[in-house]
């Protein structure tokens, strides 16, 4: 039997087993680690690189402790590319920016949970003090006034569908993500509103941390109820990728091993074949 024919039976019959939903693996780069003093030369190595969409890391410095770019930014990178565009929004209140980053050019919008329910109690107050889980923010001057990373403990259904749907009477599409220690409060209302779900395999605000395997099994749960997209956000590579997909991803978020990467073209080739590389496993 053919190689590719035997792959990808077998690749069927391992989703089936699983419960999972079998779907084309697709590759979205981060704009976070590029060189944003030459951007449109770094957005030809997207498209030469057979990218699927860029990711468009949105940060508040509120959300999270960085701050990086926002809609006047995405506008000039929408007038240099038709690759799609998708504005993960790391920032407070996101429903009052949900017009701007369309009208600057955005294709899918990406809400975090954690703006939208009540916080995990080592994360909801003020001040600079830390719990052990969170990591250490920069210093500042006034001290910060939240706590990193924000964890959710319950979401506010109502709410979050009311932006969903807003995003979506637009024309554009609409995900939701959580963190890597936040709660996967999921209902079918959100379920069947939502186009994607984002799963942060690292606690957002920096490129280059390393993959958080504790949400693999939020992951595999979710793939259980969920047909639509499930993207991995966080220290995706040639070796953390299989397991993100074995579990039931199918877009996978890249940043600093897509840069970093000798051949940019062969290391999105090798990550939407991960599929393949867990067949050892048998």
């Amino acid at each position: 039997m053919d190689t590719d024919l035997s792959v990808t039976l077998w690749y069927k019959t391992f989703m089936s087993d699983n419960n999972s939903i079998l779907k084309q693996v697709r590759v979205s780069v981060s704009i976070l680690s590029a060189d944003f003093s030459c951007l449109r030369k770094e957005l030809k190595k997207y498209e030469s690189a057979d990218v699927d969409s860029i990711h468009l890391d949105i940060m508040d410095g509120h959300f999270v402790p960085n701050i990086t770019f926002g809609p006047v930014v995405v506008k000039a990178i929408r007038s240099r590319t038709k690759l799609p565009l998708d504005a993960h929004l790391m920032i407070e209140e996101p429903e009052r920016y949900i017009d701007v980053f369309i009208k600057a050019g955005a294709d899918i919008i990406t809400i975090h949970s954690e703006c939208f329910g009540r916080l995990k109690k080592h994360c909801s107050g003020k001040g600079r003090e830390q719990s052990s889980s969170c990591y250490p923010v920069p210093e500042a001057d006034p001290p910060l006034a939240d706590k990193f990373p924000k964890e959710l403990k319950s979401l506010d259904v109502k709410a979050v569908l009311a932006v969903l749907r807003t995003i979506k009477q637009k024309g554009k599409k609409a995900g939701i993500t959580f963190n890597p220690g936040s709660v996967l409060c999921l209902d079918n209302r959100l379920l069947d509103e939502v186009d994607e779900v984002l799963i942060m395999s690292v606690n957002p605000g920096f490129a280059g941390q390393e993959f958080h395997r504790e949400v693999l099994p939020k992951i595999k749960a979710l793939r259980r109820v969920f047909k639509g997209d499930i993207k991995v956000d966080g220290g995706i590579n040639e070796k953390t990728a299989p397991d993100a997909v074995k579990a039931g991803a199918n877009i996978l978020v890249t940043a600093s091993y897509f840069f970093n990467a000798p051949d940019p073209k062969k290391a999105v080739e090798g990550l939407k074949n991960s599929h393949r590389l867990f067949i050892k496993e048998r």
